[in-house]
């Protein structure tokens, strides 16, 4: 560990910076995470600029080999960043200085913190896009298979939480399929935006040295360079947009584990948690709680507040850089490790679930939610819908309050409601007939949901 080492920018001062004012502004504790990035970057800058002949190729062999050293040290443990460190790039610089000298100093040639930082971050923000893109997809091939093995499996679709038609279970895990599958767009589009080099806009005006940008970005593998040196280092819409895809996808996950919440319960007991994701309780011996979802509902909110976090740090700095956005790297870093863990997690819970079929066949098979192929069933005979609406209205009253499930109200009593009702209505009020019916495009009927998930399996 380090002890009153050179802050990086001392130079000017003639006496040595409030110990609290140190301790107060450092960010070591939390841009360490940054420590492979940045010596990434670092040693791109530095062969850029033995390229272009401002430093020696010797002292850039040196440099190199030192800040790989230190990558070693720092993922081992033997190099420990101490807060009087003040940040990451003081204690690579400055450990690479005790390691070579005073050649150390030259890594820093036509460079600033400024464009050091946004490079890292951008690095640091193209591994996590893949890393929750990876996440994501492996939750949709989960989605995929569930939606496979229960795509003739018959379960309540909802609106406004009441049970409103049956559908096919595989058509709803598809409608979650979908979502994470923008959410993966999202993310990709992003990916165009954050692949831009910084390197090179220096503190934010650019350099006299005959800096080579291109070339630092094209060993970085980033896809372009920054057009205007103060938009280089004073952006930070990437964080944002990234934030909020990650928020984003919580949302997805929060609504997903609502269902899983609910449908597990005693109440509705469509679904089963296995006991490897489940939790009981310290007192009552009878539960079973669905604590994983119910984590990674509560997650969201701390994503959200992130991304509010992160606007509001920005809202009022003049151009180019402030300090203020030094704090931009706990939301960054604590949204990505939530969400990339939540997605995993959730895949693993998901594929830890199972639908109790016997219990949804007999619940689905006498339900009100048939309501509607009565009304379709009067729009087939020609009756205008709004008449139609009006008559099955009267119906399911009728099936309310004499307790007569509509697959068992008799024909006289259907015909006592409309003339055009035949003894084929009870062929529409089954729940399988009722989904193999549907004609429209994207529509739960059986044959749709294989259509869907031949087109799932494509995307994947």
């Amino acid at each position: 560990m380090s002890n009153n080492k050179e802050l990086l920018w001392q130079s000017r001062f003639s006496e040595p910076f409030d110990r609290d004012a140190l301790r107060f502004s450092s960010s070591v504790h939390v841009d360490k995470a940054l420590f492979r990035e940045d010596i990434q970057g670092s040693a791109a800058h530095v062969a850029m600029l033995a390229e272009e002949g401002i430093i020696g190729k010797d002292e850039a062999e040196q440099i190199i080999s030192g800040l790989q050293e230190i990558e070693t040290e720092l993922e081992s443990g033997k190099l420990v960043p101490h807060w009087e460190d003040e940040d990451i790039h003081t204690v690579i610089e400055n450990r690479l200085k005790e390691k070579i000298g005073a050649v150390a100093g030259k890594i820093h040639s036509g460079r600033s913190r400024n464009d050091q930082v946004a490079t890292d971050t951008r690095l640091y923000l193209k591994r996590q896009i893949s890393a929750l893109g990876e996440a994501l997809r492996t939750l949709q091939q989960t989605l995929v298979s569930k939606a496979e093995t229960y795509r003739e499996t018959i379960i309540f679709g909802y609106t406004h939480l009441q049970r409103a038609q049956p559908i096919s279970a595989g058509h709803y895990y598809l409608a979650y399929f979908n979502m994470f599958a923008r959410d993966r767009q999202r993310l990709e589009d992003l990916r165009k935006r954050v692949n831009i080099s910084p390197l090179g806009a220096a503190a934010f005006a650019g350099s006299t040295l005959p800096l080579n940008p291109s070339r630092s970005a094209e060993i970085l593998d980033f896809e372009g360079v920054f057009s205007n040196s103060i938009d280089a280092v004073s952006d930070r819409d990437i964080i944002i947009e990234f934030i909020s895809a990650c928020s984003i996808v919580m949302m997805h996950l929060s609504r997903f584990a609502e269902d899983l919440i609910l449908w597990s319960s005693y109440e509705f007991g469509y679904l089963e948690i296995s006991d490897a994701f489940a939790t009981g309780s310290s007192l009552m011996p009878q539960k079973k709680n669905a604590d994983i979802a119910e984590l990674v509902r509560g997650k969201t909110g701390r994503v959200y507040g992130s991304l509010i976090t992160m606007l509001t740090i920005m809202k009022g700095l003049p151009l180019s850089y402030n300090r203020d956005m030094q704090e931009d790297k706990p939301p960054l870093f604590d949204s990505a490790r939530t969400t990339i863990e939540s997605v995993r997690i959730f895949s693993k819970l998901l594929e830890h679930t199972s639908l109790r079929e016997e219990r949804l066949a007999r619940l689905t098979a006498e339900d009100l939610s048939l309501a509607t192929e009565i009304a379709e069933y009067l729009v087939r005979k020609q009756m205008p819908f709004r008449d139609a609406h009006r008559v099955t209205g009267r119906i399911v009253t009728h099936s309310i309050s004499t307790g007569t499930s509509l697959p068992n109200i008799p024909i006289d009593e259907y015909r006592s409601y409309s003339e055009l009702f035949e003894r084929d209505i009870y062929d529409s009020l089954r729940p399988e007939a009722s989904i193999r019916a549907k004609k429209t495009h994207g529509s739960c009927s059986f044959r749709s949901v294989e259509e869907q998930l031949v087109e799932a399996r494509k995307q994947l």
